[in-house]
């Protein structure tokens, strides 16, 4: 074999290990495939939710106004309209994530009411996947469907600097964020950052007002606030009762009551969440299955 050869075989088989080392080029959102998703990050792909969690939004008792402003939101936003990334903040268990994935739900099923040739997508980024965000939307950007991307208990903490990404994407970007993409985002703290964490920027920096607004200045970048409270007594009985009657469980009003009520004082809460971990545990109790969501 000539060097000429030799040198040329060589490259062939540097070439080829080259190719096996590369990544796969990312193939094309099949969008059609679930009207949710899950974004995963690394390799870049959307996997299909067949049946989404979630409970009717007519069951989600005492939070009536946010229902409705978020959900006359998503309505625009699916019709074409200008609408407002959302962010839902507040008490734990208070029906955040629910009414997200409600919303979505109840306005998808007044699309296939109208005909309407495209279907309202909600796709889910865990919040340690914030950052390849931007690869996320480049996805969705050339896409005919119209998006919600949906983060669960977004929250960020010291040394977390994944937030700076979320700020330029949401709004300030070059690009910014493309026009058939809404972002809904839910959290317990109603500016994302810890108490301490902006305590501690306040304190040490040269010009404390500046480093603060930093932080802050992200929730700004959502233009509808939707503050969630600790349910009253009533409101929880409320939603004992209505799940209790959407899932055909067959008991007295007032031993329910005194069940719920036994329930939620040994659990310290009376949230959604809480009433609908009572439902189960009844459920269980009575021999009855709960009703497909």
């Amino acid at each position: 074999m000539s060097d000429d050869q030799a040198q040329l075989a060589l490259l062939e088989r540097l070439a080829s290990a080259l190719e096996r080392l590369a990544p796969p080029a990312p193939t094309a959102a099949d969008f059609t495939a679930a009207d949710a998703f899950v974004w995963q990050a690394s390799p870049p792909a959307f996997i299909p939710v067949p049946q989404v969690n979630r409970q009717p939004l007519a069951l989600l008792k005492g939070i009536e106004l946010a229902a409705d402003q978020l959900l006359e939101n998503t309505r625009r936003f699916a019709s074409g309209l200008p609408a407002n990334n959302a962010l839902l903040w507040g008490a734990r268990g208070m029906g955040k994530s629910s009414l997200v994935k409600a919303s979505h739900a109840e306005v998808n099923r007044g699309l296939v009411t109208s005909k309407a040739k495209f279907a309202l997508k909600l796709i889910e980024i865990h919040r340690e996947d914030i950052d390849s965000l931007p690869v996320c939307l480049g996805f969705m950007r050339a896409s005919p469907h119209r998006f919600i991307v949906f983060c669960d208990d977004l929250s960020f903490d010291h040394d977390d600097t994944s937030y700076k990404s979320l700020k330029a994407v949401l709004e300030g970007g070059i690009e910014g964020r493309p026009e058939n993409v809404l972002f809904y985002a839910t959290s317990n703290r109603r500016h994302l950052m810890p108490r301490d964490m902006m305590e501690n920027e306040r304190s040490t920096a040269i010009n404390p007002s500046e480093a603060v607004e930093e932080k802050v200045s992200l929730s700004d970048r959502f233009g509808l606030w939707l503050g969630f409270h600790n349910g009253t007594q009533d409101q929880f009985f409320d939603m004992v009762r209505s799940y209790a009657a959407h899932h055909g469980l067959k008991i007295a009003d007032a031993d329910l009551i005194a069940e719920a009520r036994e329930w939620s004082m040994t659990r310290g809460a009376r949230s959604g969440r809480v009433a609908w971990q009572f439902i189960q545990d009844l459920a269980g109790r009575l021999g009855v299955k709960l009703a497909v969501k």
